[in-house]
């Protein structure tokens, strides 16, 4: 498993390449990204193990592995991890959309809780 995500790593696709600019380094909200990391049985595209954060990106074989992807999802989802799917077109056609709805599923975790209070004035 692990030689073969070492080989999906060093053979990226043009569209796993441009997403991957943007993740890299922490270049995306300061966030970790990992690249054809194995999760249990799978290897997913993409993973924030911190926000617990998954992105898959999707050729047209994926039409016909429907089912596959599902039960590969619903995994995923047990183990705690959110799944963000996006056709491989998405990425090349609206990449700022793309990092848009990837910001806004993490936002939440980042923005800050309500201040606490301080006691004064009650």
């Amino acid at each position: 498993m692990l030689n073969n995500a070492k080989s999906l790593r060093t053979n990226q696709t043009e569209t796993e390449q441009r997403l991957w600019y943007h993740l890299r380094a922490h270049r995306f909200m300061g966030m970790k990204f990992k690249r054809q990391k194995p999760m249990g049985q799978y290897i997913v595209d993409f993973v924030c193990v911190e926000h617990r954060l998954i992105i898959e990106l999707d050729g047209g074989q994926h039409a016909e592995q429907a089912g596959y992807d599902q039960e590969r999802d619903a995994w995923l989802r047990n183990e705690g991890y959110t799944v963000l799917r996006f056709w491989n077109n998405e990425v090349m056609q609206n990449l700022e959309g793309v990092l848009e709805q990837i910001r806004l599923t993490v936002a939440p975790a980042l923005s800050p809780g309500p201040s606490p209070t301080s006691g004064r004035g009650e």
